[in-house]
């Protein structure tokens, strides 16, 4: 099977690297400890701690691999070669949703840097796919859940 692509920025790149760092290092440990202590505890068939401490450990050792395999499958965005004629992975867009004629402030990126609280959209979703390549003060329509919705890009930043 060919692995995807998983595209980043450079900060996104060296936060995945922070949490595979804590997992591996910190979390290892205190799940070590966890284990430790259930163990003391006796008769394992019947020690609830044990068995959520063994389960912890299990989804620690896959969200690693899985932040390995991200790491290994990383194209880091080179922030020197984006620009602002056309919309890229890596720019903030501000639009006017049409419909509600509101202002929005939208951070295109990579699926793995997803961030809705702080407007940070994938280019790989509806309207972030829709936003790419396209330029200042144009219209876009974006294919939604909800219908058809329409964008005018009114600037394009790094």
């Amino acid at each position: 099977m060919e692995e995807k692509e998983v595209i980043l920025t450079q900060e996104g790149y060296e936060n995945l690297e922070k949490e595979l760092n804590y997992l591996r290092t910190e979390k290892r440990a205190e799940i070590a400890d966890r284990i430790k202590v259930a163990l003391g505890f006796g008769d394992l068939s019947e020690n609830s701690e044990y068995d959520e401490a063994k389960t912890a450990q299990a989804e620690n050792e896959v969200k690693i691999a899985e932040l390995e395999n991200k790491i290994r499958h990383a194209k880091i965005i080179d922030e020197s070669e984006i620009d602002t004629e056309t919309v890229q992975i890596g720019n903030i867009v501000k639009v006017l949703d049409m419909e509600f004629d509101e202002k929005v402030e939208y951070t295109i990126v990579g699926s793995t840097e997803v961030n809705l609280a702080e407007n940070k959209i994938s280019n790989e979703s509806p309207l972030g796919s829709s936003l790419l390549g396209a330029k200042k003060n144009h219209v876009v329509e974006v294919n939604a859940p909800a219908g058809i919705m329409k964008y005018k890009i009114l600037s394009i930043k790094k």
